[in-house]
């Protein structure tokens, strides 16, 4: 439909706009600095709120360094994004001022197709990024590094109010990208078995949530260092060395499903091992070479490597509901905007546990 594609916050062809601030990569380098632009006004169906806190994603770094290929600049990243609703437009239904809400990965989508049908709006064709995307209006979207935002109401997550925002904010993305393919792929009965491979940040969240889920959950990592961590904090049944013969021996044809979080390239023939008969194995990390597939294993088995991306908005509310009603939040690193080139280096050499937040809200000021 024609009216979907007309910029959100116009009239009479004019695009109204509020100023707003941030922090923003402006060339390959990735290095971030201040910088200001203009966000619409707020529309009828528009939620504007103010930006409290916002995760910072490897997706972040990828894309200021444009490692992908795609990056436009300015880019202002940030898509783990939660704060306080200060302004509703005049047809919003389901949020009002000073409601815990957040924003993902997208921002919008056509609403119309298949995929949007079916609830999965990741993958609509014409999804727009809540950061770096083109927007239908032909200008850039702005992510959260940034102290305010304007989002379609459909768009908007709600956040349960015994959850602390910083905490959840990277729920939005690393929470909704483990819930979403175990939801999928039956991987969410209670007593099944998962695998996780890798405890970043998108593996620690894996953890609790296939443990909300009622699920055996054991951690495939290529060292014993995270064992403790694993086990004894964040609650895993059991912790696989990916490199001991003997302990993936012991664990071979055991596993229902594994979620493969690791973005680095690595063998899959090990994890594909570990799985029963019909078991899936789930890429959800973005390794940036190809990885080996070897086709035996997956013909006698009846197994099946599948990718998925991040969660529709029915999923990702059902994610941060779940993470609500369990008490689930990241394990972050809270850090002030001026330190966010730093933790962008130290999230380069994977030298965080697990996730960076940033306070905007106490520490983004303006430039003026």
């Amino acid at each position: 439909m024609a009216f979907l594609y007309l910029p959100f916050g116009s009239w009479m062809g004019k695009v109204l706009e509020k100023e707003a601030f941030g922090l923003a990569a402006k060339d390959e380098s990735g290095v971030l600095s201040p910088f200001s632009f203009s966000r619409r006004e707020t529309a009828e169906k528009d939620v504007r709120f103010k930006v409290l806190f916002c995760g910072i994603c490897h997706t972040d770094l990828c894309m200021a360094k444009n490692e992908w290929g795609f990056t436009t600049y300015p880019l202002v990243p940030g898509h783990e994004i939660v704060g306080v609703v200060t302004e509703v437009g005049a047809k919003v239904t389901k949020f009002n001022t000073g409601d815990k809400v957040g924003v993902g990965y997208m921002s919008r989508s056509c609403l119309s197709c298949d995929s949007c049908s079916d609830g999965e709006e990741n993958y609509c064709p014409k999804m727009i990024l809540t950061s770096g995307g083109k927007d239908y209006d032909d200008t850039m979207t702005r992510g959260g590094y940034s102290d305010h935002m304007v989002c379609a109401e459909d768009f908007v997550i709600r956040i349960p109010d015994n959850l602390p925002l910083d905490g959840a904010a990277p729920l939005l993305c690393a929470g909704v990208t483990v819930y979403s393919p175990m939801k999928y792929h039956g991987l969410d009965k209670p007593g099944m078995h998962i695998g996780v491979v890798g405890l970043g940040g998108l593996g620690h969240v894996g953890v609790k949530i296939a443990k909300a889920l009622g699920n055996k959950v054991t951690v495939i990592s290529t060292s014993e260092r995270k064992r403790e961590e694993a086990i004894n904090r964040l609650g895993a049944d059991a912790f696989l060395v990916s490199r001991d013969p003997k302990q993936m021996a012991d664990a071979f044809g055991t596993m229902d499903g594994i979620i493969d979080t690791v973005s680095a390239t690595h063998p899959l023939l090990p994890l594909l091992g570990l799985l029963k008969y019909k078991g899936k194995l789930v890429m959800v990390g973005a390794p940036t070479k190809p990885l080996e597939l070897p086709v035996f294993p997956l013909i006698f088995g009846r197994k099946m490597v599948v990718g998925s991306m991040i969660g529709g908005i029915k999923e990702m509310q059902e994610t941060v509901d779940l993470a609500g009603k369990h008490n689930i939040t990241a394990d972050i690193e809270l850090i002030s905007a001026d330190y966010v080139n730093t933790a962008m280096e130290r999230l380069a050499k994977g030298d965080v546990k697990y996730r960076f937040v940033i306070d905007v809200a106490n520490t983004l000021k303006p430039t003026h």
